[in-house]
């Protein structure tokens, strides 16, 4: 049976999704949800809203089976499809690689959010405003400081964990929609920008980034 996919043009989780399900070569079918800038994701998708009490994508729906969340998901793909692998084999090799996904999920994309103003219409109220830019100024500096952790994390490997992994895919898409919004560059860090290179190169990776730039140019233009 097909897996299925509720995939959203812009959710950032549902992508990293995509991308695993890419690499381990699964075939499924991608249902997705309306959105809209304006409006956000409405109305909501029937199936989505019972098979997930937070009523968010991506859902994923295997011989009947349903979960959410993109981690639970990354690892039951890992459990139900283990080859190739997107974990290391080893213990400490996985709990790092859980812990630099943690990072890009849960410290990275939270700084990035700061700067999600910038693809809104500017708040009417100017003392909002500037207090929005002034904590997107303070944002970049606190996602450059990351970066320059992530490339000293790097270390001349070619992934973080060694080997391709969840926690490269996290990291990417994280510092794809930083990339979106105008954030920081990474240029001055050399392992990063070459490590970012490299993932945009496989297919999956380019699939998922082309297709969220021509999400981004159609919604931006209704």
């Amino acid at each position: 049976m097909t897996i299925k996919l509720y995939s959203g043009p812009l959710s950032l989780f549902s992508r990293k999704v995509e991308i695993a399900l890419g690499e381990k070569g699964l075939a499924f079918d991608r249902i997705m949800v309306p959105f809209s800038q304006a409006e956000g994701y409405s109305p909501k998708h029937p199936d989505v809203l019972s098979a997930n009490p937070k009523a968010q994508v991506p859902v994923l729906v295997d011989g009947g089976f349903t979960l959410f969340d993109s981690t639970l998901i990354f690892e039951y793909l890992e459990d139900a499809y283990p080859d190739p692998p997107l974990y290391p084999r080893d213990a400490r090799g996985r709990a790092q690689c859980r812990m630099v996904e943690l990072t890009a999920d849960e410290i990275l994309l939270p700084m990035v959010a700061r700067l999600m103003y910038r693809t809104e219409p500017p708040n009417p109220d100017p003392m909002a405003q500037r207090l929005k830019e002034k904590d997107g100024v303070k944002a970049e500096h606190e996602i450059g400081l990351l970066y320059k952790s992530l490339d000293g994390l790097l270390a001349g490997q070619d992934y973080f964990c060694g080997a391709f992994s969840v926690a490269d895919i996290a990291v990417f898409m994280s510092m794809l929609f930083a990339r979106r919004l105008d954030g920081p560059s990474w240029a001055p860090q050399a392992e990063l920008s070459a490590w970012f290179d490299r993932m945009e190169s496989r297919p999956a990776v380019g699939k998922a980034a082309a297709e969220v730039a021509t999400a981004d140019r159609e919604l931006s233009s209704i």
